[in-house]
């Protein structure tokens, strides 16, 4: 699994670091997504998944 992110997408809502944390941070100044494991092992696959599904300005992209 491969993430990655599009920051100008990223509205700051931070489902991702609550479903996902040891993948996903928020930058402090501003709430936009930090990705932080852009391969992650396969025990956070679908955690990782459900943090892409749940994102409202669709800005996490996951490619298998």
């Amino acid at each position: 699994m491969k993430v990655t992110i599009d920051e100008d997408k990223c509205c700051g809502a931070g489902q991702c670091v609550l479903i996902a944390p040891e993948v996903f941070d928020q930058r402090d100044e501003d709430g936009i997504v930090v990705l932080l494991d852009a391969e992650p092992g396969a025990d956070r696959h679908a955690a990782v998944r459900e943090a892409a599904a749940v994102c409202p300005a669709f800005a996490i992209e996951v490619s298998e």
